[in-house]
């Protein structure tokens, strides 16, 4: 999987700007605050169709302008293709692959895989349970569609549920809708909760393997799924998972409408990192949570190239300014294959020795 170029117009802070790339180390180095960022952001949208620093499409637009617009042409399994993006101030978005307008996301994503390493992602051990589900959910719906159109539904299904549990004091009525609604969230949960598990259990493995590498020996990492009302779906299908969440929803049934909150669900999952069997997220150092983030992010690669015979695009985002010396040559070493886009300073650019291509960008522009 690599991406040979890369157009924008009125994206951010750019007017327009069109880029080519190495199948190699691409370096996007300049200031801060010149867009470098924002490179990436148009690559993430195109593989996942979401940016990853707003929920909203309308921040994406340059400020001065109605209307905006990301392109990419990609090679994918020795296929070219082009993938587009057009973004309106006052209406939804259009999304295109090989000049077709695409009816839902779930067309889009698939077509370019990509992985992205962050700074946030640095607390991935350390921070609540959402980061840990926003990393499950990336990553699945790049590879099943189902899996997108799964969780597409449930958070429809889980925003209504949740407007009745608050509201339903002042309109009674409501209650009459429950059911239906719990049933509902209840099959859409199993699906999520039976491609979590599957993607945790092989995570688990791969992440296990490269930070015992990673730690020199020194430590071992577990992770493990962990749901509602303590279910363990392990070789399970969803149809089986199912009985258990409903029976978990009639056991909170009267809980649900005291607290106004929806207590059984996916959007409780987890997972349970540890380090020489102690809790990472309480007992881990700085500096064993981010080799911690570091080994899942590398194995998540893995994971793709596991499943599509071919590497994603690994985007990092100013994230090796961020680590010591160590972590950046180990995370250097192990991008040998594959298409790499890693943004940083100027500083740390010179570091890197990769073969590639170096892109300068400022004030919105590539010099």
């Amino acid at each position: 999987m690599t991406i040979s170029s890369l157009t924008l117009e009125r994206f951010r802070n750019f007017q327009t700007a069109s880029v080519t790339f190495s199948d190699g180390v691409n370096v996007i180095t300049g200031r801060n605050g010149q867009g470098k960022t924002n490179l990436l952001e148009a690559i993430y949208y195109l593989a996942s169709g979401r940016a990853f620093r707003t929920s909203t499409d309308k921040e994406l637009i340059n400020f001065d302008a109605e209307s905006a617009l990301i392109r990419t042409e990609i090679m994918s399994a020795e296929r070219k293709q082009s993938l587009e993006a057009r973004f309106f101030n006052g209406r939804r978005r259009e999304i295109y692959a090989n000049e077709v307008k695409l009816k839902k996301v779930t067309e889009l994503v698939g077509r370019l895989t990509a992985v992205l390493f962050c700074p946030d992602n640095l607390s991935l051990i350390k921070d609540g349970a959402a980061v840990r589900r926003r990393l499950m959910d990336n990553t699945i719906s790049q590879l099943r569609p189902r899996y997108l159109a799964a969780l597409i539904e449930f958070t429809r299904l889980y925003e209504n549920k949740t407007r009745i549990l608050r509201d339903h004091y002042e309109n009674p009525s409501l209650i009459e809708l429950l059911d239906d609604f719990n049933i509902r969230l209840a099959e859409q949960s199993a699906q999520l909760i039976y491609y979590r598990s599957g993607f945790v259990e092989n995570l688990a493995k791969k992440a296990a393997k490269i930070h015992k590498e990673f730690s020199g020996g020194a430590e071992e990492m577990d992770i493990s799924y962990q749901t509602v009302g303590g279910i363990d779906p392990k070789g399970k299908k969803p149809e089986e998972i199912l009985p258990h969440i409903i029976e978990h929803q009639r056991e909170h049934y009267t809980a649900e409408l005291r607290s106004g909150l929806c207590l059984t669900g996916a959007h409780k999952d987890d997972m349970d990192v540890q380090i020489n069997k102690k809790a990472a997220r309480k007992y881990a150092s700085q500096g064993q949570a981010r080799t911690a983030a570091v080994s899942i992010k590398l194995a998540e690669r893995d994971i793709h190239f596991d499943d599509r015979g071919e590497y994603p695009v690994l985007l990092l985002d100013d994230v090796l300014s961020e680590l010591d010396n160590n972590r950046q040559e180990f995370i250097l070493g192990k991008i040998e294959q594959g298409q790499v886009l890693v943004s940083c300073c100027e500083d740390v650019s010179s570091s890197i020795s990769l073969p590639g291509k170096v892109i300068f960008v400022e004030d919105g522009a590539i010099k």
